[in-house]
C-alpha cells in the first residue's frame, strides 16, 4: 500500500478538501484553462477575420463555453474526478458514497461553476464552502458530489482483522482468480476502517462488497456467515494462497539439485552365433513394460 489511495473505497480512509486547497486547485486550473482560452480566441480572431461583427460574436461565445465549461467537464469525467490542479493538490471529486463520478456530475458542477466561479469570481463558492460542513460548494450539493483528500501524508498500513475461528480454511476450494484489484482495495480499506464507520454504513457496505465477490466467484453465498466475517474470511484466504505460493517459490530455490549419478559405461555384447541357411531366426523376447514411469518419485 502506498501513500496514494485510489480506486471506489478512497473516500473511506480520506478527509473531505477544505477551502485552501480547493482554491489553491482551482487557481490552477484556471491559469491552464485561462492560457488555452487566450491561445484559441487569437487563433479565431486571425481565423475569423473576414467574418460580420454578428458571427464573430457568436464563434467568441462558443469558444468560451467550449474552453472554460465544456474541457473541464470532459476533464472531470475522462479523469474520474481529477483535474490538472486537483491532481497537484491531491484532491478529487467523488460521489457522496464514495464511488467515482460521472457525466452527469460532471455537467452538474460545470454549469453552475460557470456562475459560482467565473460570473462572481469564485465569492458564491467560498461563502459556500465555508458554510457547509464538508467544503462544498454549490455545484457538489446539486451534483451529490465531493471534493475529498487522495494524498495521506504519513499513512501506516493497518493489518486486516483475522476471520473468525469457525470460519478459517472454509473456502479454500473457493475460486478468487477473478476477482480484480480494485475490489480487493476496496475490501482492504473497509476491513481496517469499520470501526470507524457508522454501524448502519459499514453494515451495507459490507453487503455491497461482499455481493461483489460472490458475483465474481461465481459461487452462492453462504448462509449464516455475517457478510463483514465473510470479507475477512475471503480476505485471510487469499493472503494464505499468496504466502503458500511464495513459501513454495522460495523453498524450492533453496533446494540444491542434487548432484548427477555415475554413467555405467555400457560394454558391447557379444556378436551373435552365426544361424546356419535355411533355418528361422531366433526372436528376441519382449520385455513387459515398466511400471510407474509416469510419476515422480516421493520426495
Amino acid at each position: 500500500m502506498s501513500d496514494l489511495v485510489t480506486g471506489d473505497a478512497v473516500v473511506l480512509g480520506l478527509r473531505p478538501a477544505r477551502l485552501p486547497s480547493r482554491a489553491l486547485a482551482i487557481l490552477l486550473d484556471a491559469a491552464v484553462y485561462g492560457i488555452g482560452y487566450v491561445a484559441v480566441l487569437v487563433g479565431l480572431l486571425y481565423a475569423t477575420a473576414g467574418l460580420d461583427e454578428a458571427a464573430r460574436a457568436a464563434v467568441m461565445v462558443a469558444s468560451f463555453l467550449l474552453v472554460l465549461v465544456g474541457v473541464p467537464i470532459a476533464v472531470e469525467t475522462l479523469s474520474h474526478g481529477r483535474s490538472l490542479g486537483k491532481l497537484a493538490c491531491g484532491l478529487r471529486v467523488v460521489r457522496e458514497d464514495g464511488g467515482p463520478i460521472r457525466f452527469r456530475h460532471a455537467l452538474v458542477r460545470g454549469a453552475l461553476g460557470v456562475v459560482e466561479l467565473l460570473f462572481t469570481f469564485g465569492a458564491v463558492a467560498c461563502i459556500a464552502s465555508l458554510m457547509s460542513e464538508r467544503g462544498r460548494r454549490l455545484g457538489d450539493v446539486f451534483a451529490g458530489t465531493l471534493v475529498v483528500r487522495e494524498r495521506v501524508p504519513g499513512a501506516r498500513v493497518t493489518p486486516v482483522p483475522p476471520p473468525p475461528p469457525w470460519l478459517a480454511g472454509r473456502f479454500a476450494a473457493l475460486d478468487l482468480s477473478a476477482v480484480p484489484d480494485g475490489l480487493w482495495l476496496a475490501i482492504r480499506q473497509y476491513l481496517t476502517r469499520m470501526n470507524q464507520l457508522d454501524p448502519q454504513t459499514g453494515a451495507a457496505m459490507a453487503v455491497r462488497l461482499a455481493d461483489d465477490v460472490v458475483a465474481r466467484t461465481g459461487t452462492p453465498p453462504p448462509a449464516g456467515v455475517p457478510a463483514a466475517a465473510f470479507l475477512m474470511a475471503v480476505v485471510h484466504e487469499r493472503q494464505s494462497r499468496d504466502a503458500a505460493r511464495a513459501f513454495a517459490v522460495s523453498r524450492a530455490a533453496a533446494v540444491a539439485p542434487a548432484p548427477p549419478a555415475a554413467v555405467p559405461v555400457a560394454t558391447p555384447a557379444p556378436a551373435p552365433a552365426p544361424v546356419p541357411s535355411g533355418a528361422p531366426a531366433p526372436v528376441a523376447p519382449v520385455a513387459p513394460p515398466a511400471r510407474g514411469t509416469g510419476f515422480a518419485p516421493p520426495g
